[in-house]
């Protein structure tokens, strides 16, 4: 129950920053990219980086503390930075062709997969 508690924390707690901070970078960039969700992408990818690498080589913190910081706080923040150490973990194994397979599926699928949900639900309440 501990480790959930802990992940749900984090969720909060990433979910907040994501909004706050993706908000702050939109309303001071201009145009209609988002800026601020590919902000927090980038800043969440750097803050796995350095997290992954902390606990690989400097901090062995408990599995709760883990559990908070990269499924809950970092899961919400953004969940590109889950998908980022997946492919990451892939090319360290030399793994190029699955690494880039899992890429273009991922976004290609993904984006499919969301179109393809709200041409359902527009087919459906149209």
């Amino acid at each position: 129950m501990k480790f959930v508690l802990a992940i749900a924390l984090g969720g909060a707690t990433g979910a907040v920053l994501r909004h706050l901070t993706a908000q702050f970078v939109q309303q001071t960039m201009p145009g209609d990219f988002p800026w601020g969700i590919l902000a927090v992408n980038i800043i969440g990818c750097a803050i796995m980086g350095a997290l992954v690498e902390s606990f690989a080589l400097a901090w062995s913190p408990s599995a709760a503390m883990r559990a908070f910081l990269t499924v809950g706080m970092l899961g919400a923040l953004t969940t590109f930075s889950a998908f980022s150490v997946d492919v990451v973990l892939m090319i360290e194994r030399g793994a190029w062709a699955i690494a880039g397979g899992y890429i273009v599926a991922s976004v290609l699928l993904s984006v499919g997969a969301m179109l393809g949900a709200m041409a359902i639900v527009r087919g459906a309440l149209a």
